[in-house]
């Protein structure tokens, strides 16, 4: 039994703490539930073809595919992809997994109705090739999801301490956040201009308390609750209305 966690992402190992995956866990409600929303606003099925760029285990892409699309997803790390391959086919889904770059997916012009940017923003260092790419891979009036952490005082707390330095909640590896890739909403709705999208609207979203933040963290750091058990207790939820302390959803049309 180790004295610490094994803090490591997309590691075979069942007892490392993979924050990638943690946050995954505890953010699909939301996620499912915010494209969910965007569709129905729009008068639309959950129906056609759907990326997802950052596509970690599968997680998200196997929801989409739940609810009734036709789903590619790619993601940087063969070991994450190797893993949502084996995820869908034990889930009976048929999805593509594919290991690629957002920036450089290798994807075809205008064959997706929906792309979902996730644990992509926050992470690259070129969102503006992102955005670009993801625009190029979307249907004329298709639609962009995307979720992403906000620059202010209390992200930084969250992402740049909390997260992975202090040894009580590290759940990644050191470097995995940087202050200069955190993004405001209208850095990003700049960006989604620019590459013929139209802003449609941001979505505050928190968890239900910070104290059941900490405990789901702590749990899984020590080895009391799977990832599939950290969004009951964190709690997600939708904060439409309120300014993003931490993390925001967005979405935008292909005009």
């Amino acid at each position: 039994m180790r004295s610490a966690p094994l803090i490591a992402l997309d590691s075979p190992d069942p007892e490392a703490v993979d924050g990638r995956q943690i946050r995954a866990a505890a953010f699909q409600d939301v996620r499912l539930a915010y494209t969910f929303a965007v569709l129905e606003d729009l008068g639309r099925a959950a129906s056609g073809r759907a990326l997802v760029m950052g596509g970690g285990r599968g997680l998200l892409a196997r929801g989409l595919a739940r609810l009734g699309f036709e789903v590619t997803a790619v993601d940087p790390s063969r070991a994450a992809t190797a893993m949502a391959r084996t995820a869908a086919e034990r889930a009976g889904l048929a999805i593509e997994h594919r290991t690629a770059l957002a920036e450089d997916p290798g994807l075809p012009a205008a064959a997706f109705d929906l792309v979902y940017l996730a644990d992509t923003l926050e992470i690259t260092s070129d969102p503006d090739r992102v955005i670009e790419r993801a625009a190029h891979t979307l249907k004329p009036d298709g639609v962009l999801v995307y979720d992403t952490v906000n620059r202010t005082v209390l992200s930084r707390l969250v992402y740049l301490v909390a997260f992975q330095r202090l040894p009580m909640t590290r759940v990644v590896p050191a470097g995995r956040y940087a202050a200069r890739r955190l993004r405001k909403p209208a850095e990003v709705a700049a960006l989604v201009a620019r590459h013929g999208l139209r802003q449609a609207e941001t979505c505050h979203f928190k968890p239900r308390s910070a104290r059941s933040l900490i405990s789901a963290v702590l749990g899984r750091r020590r080895g009391r609750m799977t990832d599939d058990e950290i969004a009951s207790l964190a709690g997600f939820q939708l904060a439409p209305g309120t300014s993003p302390l931490v993390t925001y959803l967005g979405h935008a049309r292909k005009v």
